[in-house]
């Protein structure tokens, strides 16, 4: 029963994933937190983690960890499975529908429309992850006391090496994993 309902999750997440890996994460949490509870927040970000460190779109990844760790390997292949196949579907009849017709004001308009949402998404996961790995919970309120000075200080040194140096971020996350690993063995 396990397996249904994890294909069920992932393909409505999927289904439902306008915009893109980072736009789906929201909705995965959702589902998997809130309303199935398979998970807790801190494995949500742990998957998160993973996800983002291993090659692929991040909801594949995402949907494959988080199948795997509520129901092992074959759980982890069909949340894949779930998660992929509406796009797969409704990518080929959408690229037969905008092709054919692509110059019609109303298509424009409907792109123009959706891609604020679309960046309200992201922002929306950028936040919870960000609230997460600072202060170790996205929920309000947050507190200053809470906040985990060794994940501010790596989250400042990445974004100031990419955004000054243009680092690669596989570097930034190779660096941070080895000086992580340290810092928080010693801890």
């Amino acid at each position: 029963m396990i397996y249904l309902e994890l294909f069920l999750s992932f393909f409505q997440i999927g289904i439902l994933s306008f915009g893109g890996g980072y736009a789906s994460l929201p909705l995965i949490e959702q589902e998997l937190i809130t309303v199935q509870g398979w998970i807790t927040n801190q494995q949500f970000i742990d998957i998160l983690t993973l996800s983002e460190l291993t090659p692929g779109p991040i909801a594949i990844n995402a949907a494959t960890f988080s199948g795997n760790q509520i129901a092992g390997i074959m759980g982890g292949m069909i949340a894949t499975i779930g998660v992929t196949l509406p796009s797969v579907i409704i990518v080929q009849l959408l690229a037969y529908f905008y092709f054919k017709y692509q110059n019609l004001s109303i298509v424009q308009g409907v792109i123009q429309g959706v891609r604020p949402a679309v960046v309200a998404l992201i922002a929306s996961a950028g936040v919870t992850i960000f609230l997460t790995a600072m202060f170790g919970h996205s929920d309000w309120p947050i507190a200053l006391s809470e906040i985990n000075w060794v994940s501010v200080f790596f989250f400042a040194a990445g974004l100031f090496l990419m955004r000054k140096f243009k680092a690669s971020p596989i570097q930034i996350i190779l660096v941070t994993g080895v000086a992580g690993g340290i810092v928080y063995s010693l801890m």
